[in-house]
């Protein structure tokens, strides 16, 4: 009877050992076809940025450069204004994400920790703008911003995506995870609703806070439609229209150049990214033991 019992359990010990490992297996695989499907793209764009025409259309395809060239990144600066188009990018990049976070904390701060009526409605209202599309929002911007007298302008830009559900939700969640007993003690010493925000809240959630803005930066640098809308002038053009007209502008499409100028754009959201990249990791972190 025993040996019955050990040739039965046998086969289900190897089972149980073996499964932890495929999965694990299967996981790596799903990462290594992540980080393919999102690399390669991003690594062609670098290639390309240093390949000549002729090797770009060149079959079978070459991964690395034959032969070297900079010259595509002189000829892309020059075929369109970049200086004004780094300067519009940056003017409306940062003044939209400093919008949208400022009003994202005290939106944010209101629902986790302020006591009005109808609160859960607006919650919901809230949750149900995240199911919205942007482009249906675009005509009513627009017409708004028309009347406004914005049109061409840097307020018609910033301000119609000065504050968005999601930035709201997220900083939302990260404020309820924060240790309640902290914020008590500050009302019992006397502190008022914005020094609480400021002094305790934002400092104990600045990954969190970090995150938002790093994201906000990223959606407010690569937009391309609204701002190709509401301007009408190259001097108000921001990056990714600039890029769009370079294409436009050569007779034969010059993919060495349009690749050279899509590294104008991801240059500066990766310098930035690798310096609050310590933030995020935090904020992981820090989600995982709260978890």
């Amino acid at each position: 009877m025993a040996l019955s019992e050990e040739i039965t359990l046998t086969p289900t010990l190897e089972t149980s050992w073996r499964t932890p490992r495929l999965w694990r297996f299967a996981g790596y695989l799903a990462m290594l076809a992540t980080v393919i499907v999102i690399g390669l793209p991003v690594y062609w764009t670098v290639s390309a940025a240093f390949k000549t025409t002729g090797e770009i259309y060149r079959l079978p395809v070459t991964w690395f450069p034959a032969e070297p060239t900079l010259a595509n990144f002189p000829q892309a600066w020059n075929a369109a204004p970049f200086e004004r188009y780094y300067l519009n990018s940056f003017l409306t990049t940062l003044g939209g994400m400093a919008a949208e976070v400022t009003l994202a904390i005290m939106s944010a701060y209101a629902l986790a920790f302020l006591r009005f009526p109808r609160k859960q409605l607006v919650f919901l209202l809230l949750l149900a703008a995240l199911m919205i599309p942007v482009e249906i929002t675009i005509v009513p911007n627009y017409l708004t911003v028309a009347r406004l007298g914005w049109i061409n302008t840097y307020a018609g830009i910033i301000i119609p995506g000065a504050a968005i559900a999601y930035g709201t939700f997220l900083l939302r969640q990260a404020f309820l995870s924060l240790p309640y007993e902290v914020i008590e003690a500050a009302r019992v010493d006397g502190a008022g609703h914005l020094r609480i925000m400021f002094n305790v809240v934002m400092p104990m959630a600045q990954p969190a806070i970090v995150t938002m803005a790093l994201l906000s930066m990223v959606a407010k640098w690569n937009d391309f439609l609204w701002p190709l809308i509401v301007t009408n002038t190259t001097n108000m053009r921001t990056l990714p229209i600039g890029i769009f007209w370079l294409r436009n502008s050569e007779g034969l499409i010059n993919w060495g150049v349009i690749m050279a100028g899509s590294l104008f754009l991801i240059i500066p959201v990766l310098i930035v990214f690798l310096m609050v990249q310590r933030y995020i990791v935090d904020g992981i972190a820090a989600g995982a033991v709260k978890g």
